[in-house]
C-alpha cells in the first residue's frame, strides 16, 4: 500500500483524547446484507514508526507487525460476533494475475478516497455523494474466492517520542502548535460482483488507544464496525 493513501486523511484527522471515526456510504448500501454470504478479508498492512524530535520518522517493523496482527484478531473477533462467513487473505501472497491488479486498483482508489472524501480537494460532480468503484474486474477476486464481499483494513501513524512531546508542550508555551504523533485504521467494504465501494470508515486512535495492543485493536475494531452495513 502506498504511504500516499493516508496523505489527504492525515491532513483532514487530528489527535483527540477519544477514538472518533468518519464513516461514508453508498446512498443505498443499507439494502445489502451480508448474511449468508461470503466475505473476503485482506489482511492488514500497518506502517507506524517513532516521530522523533526533528520531526523525522522512523520506521518500527515490531509495532507495524504488532498491530497488524492485533487488528486482524480484532476483525477476526468483530466479524464472528455477526456470524459472519470470511476467509482472510495475505495481500503479499496473491498480487500475481488478475486478482493482483483487483489490489493495486483497491490500494489507488482507496488513495482518491482518501484525497478527495477527506482532504481539502472535492470532486464537483460528486458533491454529497459517496460513488466509488473498483469496476467488474473485482469479479475475479470474488471467484477466486468465492466470496461476495471484500473487507479491505490498513493502518498507518506514528507514536511521539520524549524529546517530540517535550519539544511540543515548550512550544504551545509559547502558543506554537507542533504536530505529534497519531495513527489511522481504515475499512473499505466492496461488492465483488459490480465493485462498487459501498461503504469506507476511518478511525483515528485516542490517547488511550493503543493498536499495539490487543485490547486497543479490538477497541478501535469495535468504534469501526458499530454503524457496518453487515
Amino acid at each position: 500500500m502506498s504511504a500516499r493513501w493516508f496523505a489527504g486523511l492525515l491532513v483532514f484527522m487530528l489527535c483527540s483524547a477519544c477514538t472518533t471515526t468518519d464513516m461514508r456510504i453508498a446512498g443505498d448500501a443499507g439494502r445489502f446484507s451480508a448474511g449468508g454470504a461470503k466475505v473476503l478479508v485482506v489482511y492488514p498492512e500497518v506502517q507506524l514508526g517513532l516521530l522523533t524530535a526533528n520531526g523525522m520518522t522512523e520506521p518500527r517493523e515490531d509495532w507495524s507487525q504488532a498491530s497488524a496482527g492485533n487488528l486482524a484478531l480484532g476483525l477476526r473477533a468483530v466479524l464472528s460476533a455477526r456470524s459472519l462467513a470470511y476467509e482472510v487473505l495475505d495481500p503479499q501472497a496473491s498480487m500475481a494475475g488478475r486478482v493482483g491488479q483487483v489490489m493495486r486498483l483497491n490500494s489507488t482508489v482507496g488513495q482518491s478516497i482518501a484525497v478527495f472524501e477527506y482532504g481539502p480537494y472535492k470532486l464537483p460532480n460528486m458533491e454529497g455523494r459517496f460513488e466509488w468503484t473498483l469496476g467488474d474486474g473485482a469479479r475475479a477476486l470474488g471467484d477466486a474466492h468465492g466470496a461476495r464481499y471484500a473487507l479491505f483494513v490498513g493502518g498507518r501513524g506514528t507514536f511521539t517520542s520524549g524529546g517530540r512531546m517535550a519539544l511540543a508542550v515548550g512550544a504551545a508555551i509559547l502558543g506554537v502548535a507542533i504536530p505529534v504523533g497519531s495513527q489511522q485504521v481504515y475499512v473499505s467494504l466492496v461488492e465483488l460482483e459490480t465493485g462498487r465501494v459501498l461503504w469506507f470508515n476511518v478511525a483515528n486512535a485516542g490517547d488511550g488507544t493503543d493498536v499495539r495492543t490487543p485490547e486497543g485493536a479490538r477497541s478501535i475494531m469495535d468504534e469501526l464496525f458499530e454503524s457496518a452495513p453487515l
